[in-house]
């Protein structure tokens, strides 16, 4: 191919987001997704409880979430907003899948993991679709889980991430806009034990926030130049992002 001085371009507009979103159990990840704008859940565990969305029937393989994403490609509709929930137990339904399909030789040395992060991808690719060619918003969510970082600069540390295998969580993370992390705000407070010392005690103030940006204690990131943390809500993250 070749190019010239006239083939530069400059973006101009703002692509609809891909999201990835985790946090600690029951803090509302589901409804942050049924509050963006027309959405349609491909939900792969059974976790919307009283929530009145759209979604598909209940995957029970990644051929199922490929064929929702086909079908949202294909068809005519008003869905302004796809939900995967929840990524990790996609990836375990993938896990399950290559496991029945190869023989444990063929497993070996690390080729799970390869074959598992390429049908990752193959779902990436379709919700990209549905991104740059319906103009969709694409969010997903995950659990989260606290693991060990080996940083290179200062002793290791633990800190929240995706509850995903690591070349999966890769992936998804160098695929998102947005790395979100939702968490309750907690505060310390310094109790007086007497004799001069002081007793340290993390207190939830109950308030919601999704943190955007990377921080020793979790895994975020943003292309948006968003602030470091807004309320765990629909409005305020697009409002962050415009």
């Amino acid at each position: 191919m070749a190019f010239d001085l006239k083939s530069i371009l400059k973006n101009t507009a703002i692509s609809s987001p891909r999201v990835l979103l985790y946090g600690v159990e029951g803090i509302g990840k589901s409804m942050f997704g049924a509050s963006a704008p027309n959405p349609i859940f491909i939900c792969t565990e059974d976790g919307l409880g009283s929530l009145k969305v759209d979604s598909f029937p209940l995957a029970k393989s990644s051929d199922d979430v490929m064929e929702a994403i086909a079908t949202l490609y294909s068809s005519k509709h008003e869905f302004r907003t796809v939900v995967l929930d929840s990524m990790d137990w996609l990836e375990a339904m993938i896990a399950k899948e290559i496991e029945t399909k190869y023989d444990a030789k063929d497993l070996a040395y690390g080729r799970a993991a390869v074959y598992a992060v390429g049908r990752m991808r193959e779902i990436l690719d379709g919700l990209n679709a549905l991104r740059n060619d319906k103009g969709m918003i694409v969010i997903l969510i995950a659990h989260c889980q606290i693991r060990r970082f080996d940083s290179p600069e200062v002793e290791p540390y633990d800190r929240y991430q995706p509850k995903l295998q690591d070349k999966a969580n890769a992936v998804v993370r160098e695929w998102a806009d947005c790395v979100l992390f939702a968490n309750y705000k907690t505060v310390v407070k310094k109790d007086d034990t007497g004799f001069g010392t002081t007793n340290n005690r993390g207190i939830s103030t109950g308030e919601r926030l999704l943190f955007t940006s990377e921080k020793p204690a979790y895994m975020a990131k943003n292309r948006y130049s968003m602030p470091e943390s807004i309320p765990l809500a629909w409005d305020d993250f697009a409002a962050a992002i415009n």
